[in-house]
Order: structure tokens, then C-alpha cells, then sequence
């Protein structure tokens, strides 16, 4: 998970789904259906024309019903089919099933490869337009969600690299919804992340194929996401001898080298710490429909050193490319770079922060995580790692948004304080070795670096500094992404610097909820324990009028402040290139979305190896 990764709060926080052995199998058939692909292909850009937008509509015959789906106002009725797009991220994943893999970029690949009930309006991330789902009714309560799907939908075809059995035209029903339910309330399944969001779930039913209801225990703000971002889960892909076991769900290793989908794109081929390749679905429900994907492949390529990125984007090799920002500042503005790219800054709900292990004496009393940020030139790192390409924060709410509350200026740097407040707490130098102490305890403690990221590469030392200038000893450990995340789940580390995405509608449960604090692979990695926050999280999960949950969201903007359990560092710019071969690329509230791009046929490219 590279910088952009951080950013996946389940908000990213929240978010679903899950293949190279299997479609070996059915590679020949795709082959026989290549000549015939293009022939529906035409039909469906004709029926994107019709169902794309106003100015098609004016000519459709009367008797045309146009079936609502999410986004469809925002695809080009006149986008052109083929091409590729290669993007880079600077780690593999651990495997391809985000319910187990709390990875941003293993939920990115899934959600290309499946579909949910509904999605955020692009320009307007607070409505749901539908998806999988035709329809759905909200009880007077707020409590009951009564689904309707859409029929027609199939999962993808594959061979099972387990058992061989080859399965084709599965549709998917109202029990593959309830089989996503009934996989994540399963204790042995390690998904803790994923599970908080729907345990307050009363009961889950089936009325037939293509209906059930969703009843919650009370209402609940989030309700209205958490339901109708479900997705399904395909039945006949985890069939253990006619039954569901978790145990084996989460060491399915072959399985979770494969997705299985429903989405606008199907899984194609994973190279390990080489590339994932993935290719248009030409089943997907909504070509039909006028939100069809228009680039014929997806590839992500592992690359992880941000140099070599970025020299593969000026050689071609790249289409899209996150970049750092030194590299838009100071090598994309020459006239070359602006013929060849279009660039993109802009902020989303995300920030980044340094964790500390709570679980360390040494970081228990709140004064001296206050020191710590004290100790903290964030407006130093700002300008001179970040370029100034971003903002200082506070708290984990999004810094534009109303529930960040503007009148909380962040701690400013001030070591004199830090050290008053270290002295209080009990840290002196007892020996003169220049080190605090406190019953016979240095202050020392070792900060995880990620392997190859260029903001920590720079960052780091100058923390280090700071804090050794106070009497504090960070040694700094450079470890790679999969090492960090496993310390983060065993909660076998002293401090880290990483990030989160907050979601629309914000909900710090799975974060800072007391509840989380002891469980294993939850996200409260840092051990917060707040009965406070405790109680405001709680009563914002419950209040739906707007005011109030301003109201709650600044109360609690006031205690992170205090408590400091984390040092909020910044809300960075989205810094992206892509280049000038793409159409309809346009950034929204959601950001810049890959699905709505396309090439002129003229100058489309090939995936190289295929």
C-alpha cells in the first residue's frame, strides 16, 4: 500500500470483494467469442446512445423504458471500445479477498471485478443511485431495507483450481447477498474491520432469487450505505463439501488468487510482485445500460521505487501514475510533460498520522503523546517534504468538511512546551546521556518506515532530529508494506506513520471504538481506549439530524485534540498524471474515476506480454 493506499478507511472504510487459474480454463472460449464480441459491443455503444443521456433520450422511441442506474448521466455516449490503461502501485497484496485483506489496493482490484447494490453519485457522494439493486424500500422506522434485484446478472465463468469443476452462467441471487452476510458474522472468517459495520445486522432474509430484506436493530445512520454497499458473494466459489467453513475461508490460498465477479471488469491473470491484469466484462449488466467500461484492460503493475515509476510513465509505460510531490513540482512542468500529460490535484476525505502503541508504557499518558506533536514541525514537513501540497489537521475529519471543526487550530510546534509537558510527566535526564528517563526506563522506541516510500524516507530523519533535540531516542526500522501490516494486526510495534480514508458519512467506530481496542487485525491498532468517545461515536451512529452531528463530531474533534492518539499530521493532495490519451476525465467529490475513460480506436494500445 503505497501513499494512496493509506488512505482506504473502511470507510474504506468499508468496501467488498475478490482469479488466474480459473480463466485459464476458459481462455479458448473467450477466443471463439472475440469475433463475436465486436458485433455487441457496436450494439451496445447503440444503446448507450440511447439510454446515455438527456440529449439521446429526446430521440428514443416513446416506448422506451430506461432502467435507472447509478452515474450513467456522467459515461460519453460517444466513447469508443478498446485500449488500456497500465497504472502502478509501489506493493503487491497479500491476496485478492478484501474481506480477510484490510488492503486498499486489494479492494480497488475486487471492486473493479464486482458490483454493488448501489453507488455514490459521482458529483453528489451523499445520494445512492442503484446498481445491482432495481429498487429498494426503506421502512418508516429506518430499520428494514427491502431489496429488489436486477435479473440477468451473471458471475464471471471459471474452473475452480481446486477441484477442476468448471462452472458458466451462474446467475446471482438474493443468496449470494446472504452469503456475504452470513460469511462475514462467522468468527473463525478474519475480517474484523469488515464485520463492525454490519453487527448491529438483526436479521437477514431471503423472500426469493431476487428479493430479501436487511433489518437492522435500531436505526442507524450508516445504515443506508452499509446496506446498499453490500455486495454478493459467489456460493459456488467457496463451496467446502456442501457447507461454509471459515477456518479454511481464510487459508484458501489458491482461491484468493482468483476473483470472481460480477463487475465491469473480470480478473485475467496475477503475476506475484509483477502485475494484475484485468480485462472489460462483455457480460457486464451495464453495458447495456450505458455504464459499461469502455478501456478493454486494467493492468496494475508493481513497481517500488517511485523514481523507476515515474521514468516508466515518461517511457510509456505508464497511463496513470500517482505521483509524489517533488515529482509535481519539480519534474512535470515542462512543455513535453504537458503535451503527453493531463494533471490532477485534489483533495479527498483522507489524512495521514503517526500512530503510537498504547500498549508501550511510554506512550500512556496523554502529555507526552501532546509532547510528541508538540515536537512535530508539521509545517516544516509541509514545505519541504510535501511541497506544500496539502494541509495540517487536527482531527480525522475530512479538513473541508463540516464536521471538522474550524475553530481547533492543530498544536503548533513548540519544544518548549514539549519539554515542560515530558518534565511533568516524569522524563528527565537523570544521567546526562542526553536521553530521558524515568525509573530506570530510556525514552527510546523504534518508528516503523515503509520500504521505499519517498515521503517517509524524508520525513523520518527529520523526526528524529526533533525529538533527539527534546531527549528522545527514535531509532527508525525500514520494513516492507506486508511486515508493517503484520505488526499492525499483532500489535508488535512502537510507532507508525500511515493513513486512513474517512468515509462520507462519518463513523470513527471501527478506529477509535474502545470495542476494537484488544481485538486482532482490527483497525483501533493503536489501542485507544475513550469511554467519551466512546459514548459520541455511539450517538452519532443513532442521529440523523444534520446539526447535531456537527455538534457531536466537534465535541469529539475537541477531545482528539486533547488526547492526541495519534499525531494528526496532513490531509494530502491527490497528485495524479494521466495521459492526454484519455477522454472524459473530469475529478468529482469521489475523485477521478477510471470506469468513465476511453481512447480514440487511433490511439489505443496494446497490453504488453499478452
Amino acid at each position: 500500500m503505497g501513499e494512496s493506499s493509506y488512505i482506504k478507511f473502511l470507510l474504506t472504510a468499508g468496501v467488498i470483494l475478490l482469479a488466474l487459474c480459473g480463466y485459464l480454463g476458459i481462455e479458448a472460449l473467450d477466443r471463439v467469442r472475440e469475433s463475436n464480441m465486436r458485433v455487441l459491443e457496436r450494439l451496445e455503444n447503440l444503446e448507450r446512445q440511447l439510454a446515455g443521456g438527456a440529449a439521446a433520450l429526446e430521440h428514443a422511441p416513446k416506448t422506451l423504458e430506461v432502467t435507472p442506474i447509478a452515474n450513467r448521466g456522467y459515461f460519453d455516449p460517444a466513447a469508443q471500445i478498446g485500449g488500456r490503461m497500465t497504472m502502478a502501485v509501489g506493493a503487491d497484496t497479500a491476496n485478492l479477498n478484501p474481506i480477510i485483506n484490510n488492503d486498499s489496493f486489494a479492494s480497488t482490484v475486487a471492486g473493479l471485478c464486482s458490483a454493488s447494490l448501489a453507488e455514490r453519485n459521482f458529483e453528489d457522494p451523499t445520494k445512492f443511485e442503484p446498481m445491482l439493486a432495481r429498487s429498494w424500500e426503506v421502512s418508516p422506522d429506518r430499520r428494514c431495507f427491502r431489496i429488489k434485484l436486477r435479473k440477468g446478472v451473471l458471475w464471471d465463468d471459471f474452473t475452480d483450481p481446486v477441484t477442476g469443476k468448471k462452472h458458466a452462467s451462474v446467475p446471482v441471487t438474493a443468496y449470494d447477498f446472504k452469503f456475504f452476510f452470513d460469511v462475514i458474522s462467522d468468527k473463525d472468517v478474519n475480517c474484523e474491520p469488515l464485520r463492525v459495520y454490519y453487527a448491529d445486522i438483526q436479521s437477514f432474509e431471503v423472500h426469493n432469487e431476487y428479493e430479501f430484506s436487511v433489518t437492522w436493530k435500531r436505526p442507524a445512520y450508516g445504515a443506508l450505505g452499509s446496506t446498499l454497499g453490500l455486495s454478493p458473494l459467489p456460493r459456488h466459489f467457496y463451496d467446502y463439501d456442501g457447507k461454509f467453513d471459515g477456518k479454511k475461508f481464510n487459508n484458501d490460498h489458491r482461491r484468493h488468487r482468483m476473483i470472481v465477479g460480477c463487475g465491469p471488469y473480470r480478473f485475467v491473470r496475477w503475476e506475484k510482485d509483477q502485475r494484475i491484469i484485468l480485462k472489460r466484462n462483455s457480460r457486464f449488466f451495464g453495458n447495456a445500460l450505458g455504464v459499461g467500461a469502455s478501456l478493454e484492460y486494467l493492468v496494475f503493475d508493481i513497481i517500488k521505487m517511485p523514481n523507476t515509476r515515474f521514468q516508466a510513465l515518461l517511457g510509456g509505460k505508464l497511463d496513470r501514475l500517482g505521483l509524489t510531490p517533488d515529482q509535481w513540482t519539480q519534474r512535470t512542468g515542462t512543455a513535453e510533460f504537458r503535451k503527453q500529460f493531463k494533471k490532477f490535484r485534489y483533495l479527498l476525505p483522507q489524512y495521514t498520522y503517526i500512530g503510537w502503541n498504547l500498549k508501550n508504557e511510554l506512550f500512556r499518558d496523554k502529555r507526552v503523546r501532546q509532547a510528541l506533536t508538540l515536537l512535530t514541525d508539521r509545517e516544516r514537513i509541509l514545505k519541504e517534504v510535501y511541497y506544500g501540497l496539502g494541509k495540517v489537521i487536527s482531527n480525522p475529519f475530512f479538513a473541508e468538511g463540516v464536521y471538522s471543526d474550524p475553530a481547533l487550530k492543530p498544536w503548533p510546534y513548540d519544544p518548549e512546551k514539549a519539554k515542560k509537558l515530558l518534565a511533568e510527566a516524569g522524563w528527565k535526564d537523570s544521567d546526562g546521556d542526553g536521553i530521558l528517563d524515568r525509573e530506570g526506563k530510556k525514552f527510546s522506541f523504534v518508528m516503523m518506515q515503509i520500504a521505499s516510500h519517498p515521503i517517509q524516507q524524508r520525513m523520518m530523519p527529520m523526526l528524529k532530529e526533533a525529538y533527539a533535540a527534546a531527549g528522545i531516542d527514535m531509532k527508525i526500522q525500514v520494513v516492507e508494506w506486508s511486515v508493517c501490516i503484520q505488526r499492525l494486526n499483532e500489535r508488535s510495534y512502537d510507532a507508525c506513520s500511515l493513513g486512513w480514508a474517512s468515509p462520507f458519512e462519518p463513523d470513527l467506530y471501527q478506529i477509535f471504538h474502545s470495542s476494537q481496542a484488544k481485538l486482532p487485525n482490527s483497525s483501533n491498532h493503536t489501542g485507544f481506549v475513550n469511554r467519551e468517545v466512546d459514548r459520541i461515536i455511539e450517538e452519532l451512529r443513532v442521529t440523523f439530524d444534520q446539526s447535531k452531528r456537527v455538534k457531536l463530531s466537534h465535541e469529539l474533534c475537541r477531545i482528539f485534540h486533547e488526547e492526541q492518539p495519534y499525531t494528526f499530521l496532513f490531509a494530502p493532495y491527490n497528485l495524479t498524471a494521466l495521459s492526454s490519451r484519455y477522454r472524459n476525465a473530469k475529478v468529482y467529490p469521489v475523485g477521478l474515476p477510471d470506469i468513465i475513460l476511453w481512447v480514440p480506436h487511433s490511439e489505443q494500445r496494446p497490453v504488453s506480454g499478452l
